[in-house]
């Protein structure tokens, strides 16, 4: 797995200020509850697994893009999304990589059709929901 971007190199090519939209920000929480009910919703199987982890991932990837609004950022890079977070909150940097590997998961999904061995979300799925909860807190604040 190749190393996240650089957040000076997001800066330049990927960030772009915005006016914060707490509308816009709600709208995105109440879909990732949405997406979140859904996912929790599935029975996990080797055929589920995969669509499972790409859920999780959608969701953390919304909530964070809306942590960037709230900041008056918009990125056109999912890495810049994880970059920020690891920037903005230095104190979860364990959380910053665990969504970096997922992202790579869900790559590996949907660029490649790979499945997912049901193991892994039941070993992650934990951390997929701390995570998510973790950045809904955020957005609270």
């Amino acid at each position: 797995m190749k190393p996240l971007m650089p957040w000076n190199e997001c800066l330049k090519e990927h960030i772009k200020k915005v006016e914060p939209d707490t509308q816009k920000i709600s709208s995105i929480v109440k879909m990732c509850n949405v997406r979140l009910k859904v996912v929790e919703q599935i029975a996990l199987d080797a055929e589920t697994a995969s669509v499972i982890a790409e859920d999780y991932y959608e969701i953390i990837k919304e909530l964070l893009t809306a942590l960037l609004l709230k900041d008056g950022l918009k990125s056109d890079n999912h890495e810049c999304l994880i970059r920020f977070f690891k920037v903005r909150f230095p104190e979860y940097e364990y959380e910053a990589e665990t969504i970096f590997k997922l992202k790579d998961v869900r790559n590996r999904v949907s660029y490649d059709g790979i499945f997912v061995d049901k193991s892994y979300i039941e070993m992650n799925k934990l951390e997929f929901k701390h995570i998510i909860e973790l950045l809904k807190g955020l957005l609270e604040k």
